[in-house]
């Protein structure tokens, strides 16, 4: 979804996804319907003695609605600063962070391998809302009771944002993995275990309270968004233990392990007619390849790029007016973990390897899941001999070893 920058704080980008518009009104339409109940349940519980009657006729439920909801993901924001700000202190950059659909993301540059960072990383955010809970408490009954509208509203506002800190905190610390709690339980069981094993652990105690909270959305009265927050934590659950294991997996193995040379890369000229690359690449059952021109690397071409010209065009249209000049190249020497990485964000099936400004391979989203497979198979995560796995299966491969992994990772498809 497209995000907008509103802001920043102690030099933290803050960004909406698009997602965050659609569910503020609603948010708003939900508390402001509920107000009534809200001010007596807190008469009730408290003894409050907020008058209901001014606060749930007119138009003031839905202003206050509009506050409680702006309110509420302000906390959210603090909240993630919390994770923010603590993560900094032990030297880990954020890049962003995002308002959505389900409330907050603080994108980390790099997870904290360290248990005992983890662990305060993770119980920063609960912490803050746990404070702001208290603040809200606090000016709660600091406001004095009366019949004036104003502070009838303010108290309920505060009332409400108290209330829902605490909601707040409560549910990040359950063990829903990739959730706080879920972070925690790993920083705890990474005390005595291999952080990827640990990760493993805490993915499916996630995944299962996940199952759990779908189905209690699902036939306890929680309601679909209840089923939309447990399918989040499910599929985040399953990304996490996947990219931790292949992190695990690939260390210690560098893109010159895992490319195909610049020797056995086959090229395509410029000059070739957008049909004839279609022919190629059926033929020889790739979707992408170098385009060079004397013996200088031009740029890119791939099928989406072909398929972008009409079929009757085809003919006329050359490879170098449909090829991609913007090229990301990747070192041969840096991890095959950070090849994955750069083309996951940018969206890219293939990275071009250049050393000293020379062309001297391709590594692509199939050479890193075919590496993958064997170094699973094989049991090591090691490199032996510079130029073969530990099991002493070749790093360059075969087109059939492509297409393979291709069909056992759909998810990593070029």
């Amino acid at each position: 979804m497209r995000r907008f920058r509103i802001g920043s704080a102690f030099g933290i980008p803050i960004q909406l996804d698009l997602t965050f518009l659609l569910v503020l009104p609603l948010f708003a339409w939900l508390i402001g319907a509920q107000v009534g109940q809200s001010v007596e349940l807190m008469n009730e519980v408290w003894g409050a003695g907020i008058p209901v009657e001014p606060l749930s006729s007119g138009q003031l439920p839905w202003l206050l609605g509009i506050a409680a909801a702006v309110g509420l993901f302000v906390c959210v924001v603090l909240h993630e600063l919390g994770h923010s700000l603590t993560a900094m202190r032990f030297g880990f950059p954020i890049s962003s962070i995002t308002l959505w659909l389900f409330g907050g993301i603080a994108q980390l540059d790099e997870m904290p391998e360290d248990w005992k960072q983890e662990l305060f990383i993770a119980l920063a955010g609960p912490l803050v809302s746990v404070a702001l809970a208290g603040l809200s408490y606090a000016g709660f009954w600091l406001v004095p009771t009366g019949d004036s509208v104003g502070i009838a509203s303010v108290k309920f506002l505060l009332g409400y944002l108290a209330l829902m800190n605490i909601v707040l905190a409560v549910f990040n610390m359950m063990p829903g993995f990739p959730m706080d709690g879920g972070r925690v339980l790993r920083a705890l069981l990474a005390r005595n275990r291999p952080y990827a094993r640990a990760t493993q652990i805490a993915a499916e105690v996630g995944k299962l309270f996940a199952l759990l909270l779908g189905l209690f959305g699902l036939f306890g009265g929680g309601g679909l968004f209840l089923v939309a927050i447990a399918f989040f934590i499910y599929i985040g659950a399953s990304g996490e233990a996947q990219m931790t294991t292949m992190k695990a997996a690939f260390e210690g193995v560098a893109v010159r392990d895992v490319m195909t040379p610049a020797d056995r890369v086959q090229s395509v000229d410029p000059e070739l007619s957008v049909a004839e690359l279609m022919e190629l690449m059926f033929r020889e059952r790739h979707t992408g390849f170098p385009v060079v021109e004397n013996d200088q690397i031009l740029g890119l071409v791939t099928l989406e790029d072909a398929r972008a010209v009409r079929e009757v065009e085809r003919e006329a249209f050359r490879t170098e007016e449909v090829m991609t000049t913007d090229l990301k190249s990747i070192h041969p020497d840096e991890n095959a973990m950070t090849a994955l990485t750069r083309m996951q964000e940018n969206n890219i099936g293939r990275l071009i390897v250049m050393e000293d400004d020379e062309f001297v391979g391709l590594i692509t989203r199939s050479d890193l899941m075919t590496a993958l497979s064997i170094i699973k198979e094989s049991g090591r995560n090691t490199v032996a001999g510079g130029r073969t796995l530990s099991n002493g299966v070749p790093t360059t491969l075969s087109q059939e070893d492509e297409q393979e992994a291709s069909r056992e990772d759909r998810r990593f498809e070029d």
